[in-house]
């Protein structure tokens, strides 16, 4: 029986398309609420993973955890133990443009990021992660049929919750990057080498710079907007 140190799925199948949200709470939210025929396929770490029915297709959904290390060897073991091609990160982020609002979209075309994840791949330059753009243009496709306005452009991958410089940020929104959160860059990394599909969204849960943000509460139920925009995606 197939399994790996972090996911044992005891025989449940995983569907070739998982949603990957950092908390594996918004996981099980998803899978009770959007789901049908549901199987929890892992438990190990309290990493709740499902798969389950949406729209005729099977499609699972699985916490990857907060930062780069965490997310990225779940969607490593995703695609190499268990043949995964797409991986869609629904997350949260913080917003670092004055347009941005609390529970606006933001899909990150490309990741920057401050971690040196990259740097096992021994590249003779700079790797710039970026979305695939099938995926990217299908939410794009689907939010334009449901009305929903979305913010595309870079977004920043860090290493750093609690900065001990905070004029980073500043430097960061200079260069036009929307928002920060701390998993894609390493997720689109994995996903460009092993040739699949990844994509990244987020729903805005706080302003680096207006001072707003979300209760955590919010953040694990509130985000259906995201959820049902990127659904209809994924069963494809």
């Amino acid at each position: 029986m197939t399994s790996t140190p972090h996911i044992n799925p005891q025989g449940v199948p995983i569907a070739k398309t998982v949603l990957l949200p950092g908390d594996p709470l918004r996981a099980q939210f998803i899978a009770e609420n959007y789901l049908s025929d549901v199987q929890q396929f892992n438990t190990v770490r309290n990493m709740f993973g499902f798969t389950g029915m949406f729209n005729g297709r099977q499609v699972s959904v699985m916490g990857s955890g907060m930062g780069i290390p965490s997310a990225s060897l779940y969607a490593y073991e995703l695609i190499h133990t268990f043949g995964v091609e797409r991986l869609i990160r629904i997350g949260s982020c913080g917003g670092m443009q004055d347009q941005l609002e609390l529970f606006d979209i933001v899909v990150a075309a490309s990741a920057s990021t401050d971690s040196h994840f990259m740097h096992q791949y021994k590249l003779p330059g700079t790797f710039a992660p970026t979305a695939s753009w099938s995926l990217l243009s299908a939410v794009a496709q689907e939010a334009e049929s449901q009305g929903i306005q979305l913010h595309v452009g870079n977004v920043l991958s860090s290493d750093v919750f609690y900065r001990h410089d905070p004029s980073d940020a500043q430097r960061w929104a200079q260069m036009g990057v929307l928002a920060v959160e701390m998993e894609t860059a390493g997720i689109y990394s994995v996903a460009a080498h092993a040739g699949v599909e990844a994509l990244a969204l987020f729903t805005v849960s706080d302003h680096l710079f207006k001072g707003e943000e979300t209760t955590s509460e919010q953040r694990q139920k509130s985000f259906t907007q995201m959820m049902e925009l990127v659904l209809p995606v994924a069963a494809r």
